[in-house]
């Protein structure tokens, strides 16, 4: 049997009266919801900040071991140049190989130079961790705080907010998935998730935009479903919205 617009209306009316007390439920966690996720978000920037010091830490670390294992060829390249100095035959031989000598401990000059750099930076980077793991110690004490507020009072309205899904689950079951579309549509894109608004005194409740009266006496015939000319919100009666909500 084919749903009458009354019925699709009612189911309509029962829906927004479900989600109307689900949503009251939620509002009283205020804003700790985005707080906690919030906190969340900001230990995960700063525990991502610390992996990426240790990472650039163990870098330079690497750097200062090959710049030494560098160094110390270096020297003993220049050991050996220093013997073979002994056994030179002309200046030009000499020259040659104190030439090179040099050359090996000017690099290793620079190379010492890089390692003091090197570091330089690993220890601000060990004082840059440091500092971000007692924020991050502070934040991990902040979010417990938090999450323990908002898991009391989930658990106060836990029941009452399992039994509203239940009866949310049932409505469902006979509203179309057009009109359920269209439903989820207004609700997401209006401010209090009202998207079946009653007329009172000649206006819509959800925007307060005047309907006009041949529209009223429409919406009372329940022969068709109208909407809001002004904010496109679906709508119903008094009459049915008190009866959804009883």
């Amino acid at each position: 049997m084919e749903t009458t617009i009354e019925e699709k209306l009612n189911s309509l009316n029962a829906l927004q009266a479900i989600d109307s007390k689900i949503d009251a439920l939620k509002s009283t966690r205020g804003e700790l919801p985005i707080e906690v996720q919030d906190l969340e978000d900001e230990l995960a920037g700063l525990e991502t900040r610390i992996e990426r010091y240790k990472e650039e830490i163990a870098n330079f670390d690497t750097e200062i071991a090959n710049a030494k294992n560098k160094a110390k060829e270096n020297q003993q390249l220049a050991k050996k140049y220093q013997t073979q100095l002994t056994n030179v035959k002309n200046n030009r031989e000499f020259d040659a190989l104190n030439k090179e000598t040099e050359l090996l401990d000017l690099e290793n000059q620079a190379i010492d130079k890089r390692v003091r750099d090197w570091t330089k930076l690993i220890d601000q980077k060990k004082e840059t961790i440091a500092t971000i793991s007692t924020e991050l110690e502070g934040r991990n004490i902040d979010l417990k705080n938090k999450k323990g507020e908002l898991n009391s009072i989930i658990e106060e309205t836990e029941e009452e907010e399992k039994a509203l899904l239940k009866k949310r689950e049932k409505a469902l079951k006979v509203i179309d998935a057009r009109l359920l579309a269209a439903y989820d549509r207004i609700r997401n894109s209006v401010k209090n998730g009202i998207a079946v608004a009653s007329v009172e005194r000649s206006s819509c409740s959800g925007c307060f935009g005047t309907i006009p009266l041949q529209m009223q006496s429409e919406i009372r015939q329940h022969k068709k479903i109208l909407i809001c000319e002004h904010c496109g919100r679906i709508l119903s009666s008094v009459e049915e919205i008190v009866v959804a909500e009883a």
